[in-house]
């Protein structure tokens, strides 16, 4: 039986193959983000990466954040939202919530205050619709901050929302206007 911390880095593993370099094994990803399951497996194996289908199911299946998916027939697999590489996931603009969440870390607040928050080098802008997620993303950057997103005044100005696989609402920006400081 597989261990939780190999789990752990097996599953890092694939969200940088998945999200950020899937040459670091040589697979490719298509324009939406899949690859052939059993050449995933192969490549990661002779790469010093061991695991099989029954692991990668487990993963898919448990993680809790649900940061990969399977297509329908279950050949492929690709990462929910993360990319730092171009790709069109196949999202559809969707009305969001009249507010959504986005957490950080402390020290990222007054960057956050000046200039909005951007998506530096990632496709999406990440938010979540409950304050608990917000707090949990933002804990992994410190002592974490929450800050409130007007996302449905975004929509109604013309600014496009979609909602990943996993849940987790995706935007390219949100201008400084639409965030309130959760703490005020």
């Amino acid at each position: 039986m597989i261990s939780e911390k190999q789990i752990t880095q097996i599953s890092k593993f694939l969200s940088l193959v998945l999200r950020h370099q899937p040459e670091t094994i040589g697979i490719q990803l298509d324009q939406n983000g899949w690859t052939d399951v059993k050449d995933l497996i192969e490549k990661a194996n002779d790469n010093g990466i061991k695991f099989d289908r029954e692991t990668l199911n487990h993963i898919v299946v448990t993680n809790a954040k649900k940061r990969f998916a399977f297509n329908e027939t279950l050949d492929k697999i690709r990462a929910s939202q993360g990319h730092s590489i171009a790709l069109e996931l196949g999202y559809t603009n969707q009305k969001p919530p009249k507010i959504l969440y986005h957490g950080t870390g402390e020290k990222s607040v007054q960057s956050i205050v000046d200039t909005g928050l951007e998506k530096r080098s990632r496709q999406h802008v990440h938010l979540s619709s409950d304050i608990e997620t917000a707090i949990k993303v933002g804990q992994r950057h410190g002592k974490p901050f929450v800050f409130k997103v007007f996302a449905e005044q975004m929509y109604y100005d013309n600014f496009q929302f979609f909602i990943s696989d996993n849940g987790v609402w995706l935007t390219d920006n949100v201008p400084t206007k639409y965030l309130k400081r959760n703490d005020e």
